[in-house]
């Protein structure tokens, strides 16, 4: 059972989505992340389990790696990919409380900017690791964010900027926050940002990459797993 497990979360760590899947290519003809769940199922091991201690435990892998600049973008794309395609098997796990995210998080780039690349690694990798993510998409205004805080009580906020003529927006957008709930916690990233303008426009974290987003949360809200 344990060694199905590990199986799990090297396919997600590689990005085998299924046997037919030509990548990578020294796994050609393996059975992928579609039919390893599937063989967990089978043999009764807990969805919860599958997902965290397989598939969570993949993303989480890739995600250290990514921020040591030891594998890129399309592989984290792919190990994206490979964990999303076991979610249906898994989604009973939600619906009957057996596994709970980790909490909401909000995420957007500001408004003015329609830069996406960066907002949706962050999302995929937030997922991954078991947040529900509320993507509200580029080019998003302060009041949006506020609306969609207003309707998720307790959410986490990240903030993408890609520009530097933007960089202002996403001041206001904090302030516009933060003016309704001071205690609300706002994650920024993006390019151009450092945590000196982070401090300034008082924001509670920079985050470089979607790893140190997902380590500073944990810290923060002693969220880590075993």
């Amino acid at each position: 059972m344990e060694n199905l497990i590990s199986r799990i979360a090297m396919c997600v760590e590689r990005g085998k989505i299924n046997k037919n899947s030509p990548y990578p290519k020294d796994m050609l003809g393996e059975d992928g992340v579609e039919e390893l769940v599937q063989q967990a199922l089978a043999m009764g091991i807990p969805a919860g389990k599958i997902l965290e201690e397989g598939l969570m435990r993949g993303m989480s892998v890739i995600g250290k790696k990514f921020s040591k600049n030891e594998v890129f973008v399309p592989d984290v794309l792919m190990s994206a990919r490979a964990m999303n395609i076991a979610m249906p098997y898994l989604k009973s796990a939600f619906e009957t409380g057996e596994t709970k995210h980790k909490g909401v998080f909000i995420i957007g780039t500001v408004q003015g900017d329609l830069h996406d690349i960066g907002k949706n690694l962050v999302r995929m990798m937030m997922e991954g690791v078991g947040w529900k993510v509320i993507d509200l998409g580029v080019d998003t205004p302060p009041e949006k964010f506020l609306q969609a805080v207003k309707e998720n009580p307790g959410a986490v906020v990240g903030m993408s900027a890609l520009l530097t003529t933007t960089m202002i927006n996403m001041g206001r957008a904090v302030k516009v926050l933060k003016d309704e709930n001071p205690n609300i916690i706002i994650v920024v990233g993006g390019a151009p940002l450092t945590q000196d303008f982070c401090d300034k426009i008082g924001a509670d974290k920079y985050c470089p990459d979607p790893q140190a987003c997902i380590e500073y949360l944990d810290e923060k809200l002693n969220l880590s797993r075993n």
